[in-house]
């Protein structure tokens, strides 16, 4: 289990990041991650982790697949750690990607 303070230090960190995103892509988002847009947020993360292994095709590309991830992690404990655990070990292995200094 990840402490409370990983959480939110993972989710701080999250939030940073979709906050360095194109202005319409981080409004859409942050809407995209209110706890009411559960009905779209699944199943737009199966699309997008289902189609990630389609890569081969032009558009389609393995990047879908992450990102499929971290939208359904929202929802599904076991995944929501996962992702917070590998948020925070990027952060610290690359922590001006998330606007830290290194220490």
């Amino acid at each position: 289990m990840l402490k409370q303070h990983d959480q939110d230090l993972a989710e701080s960190r999250l939030s940073g990041l979709i906050a360095k995103l194109p202005r319409r892509m981080a409004t859409f988002v942050r809407w995209l991650r209110d706890p009411k847009r559960l009905w779209l947020r699944v199943p737009l993360g199966l699309l997008l982790f289902c189609g990630g292994f389609l890569g081969i095709l032009p558009v389609l590309g393995f990047w879908m697949v992450p990102l499929g991830v971290v939208l359904m992690a929202q929802d599904i404990g076991p995944l929501r750690r996962g992702v917070y655990r590998l948020i925070n070990w990027a952060a610290r292995r690359r922590p001006r990607w998330f606007g830290e200094s290194y220490s």
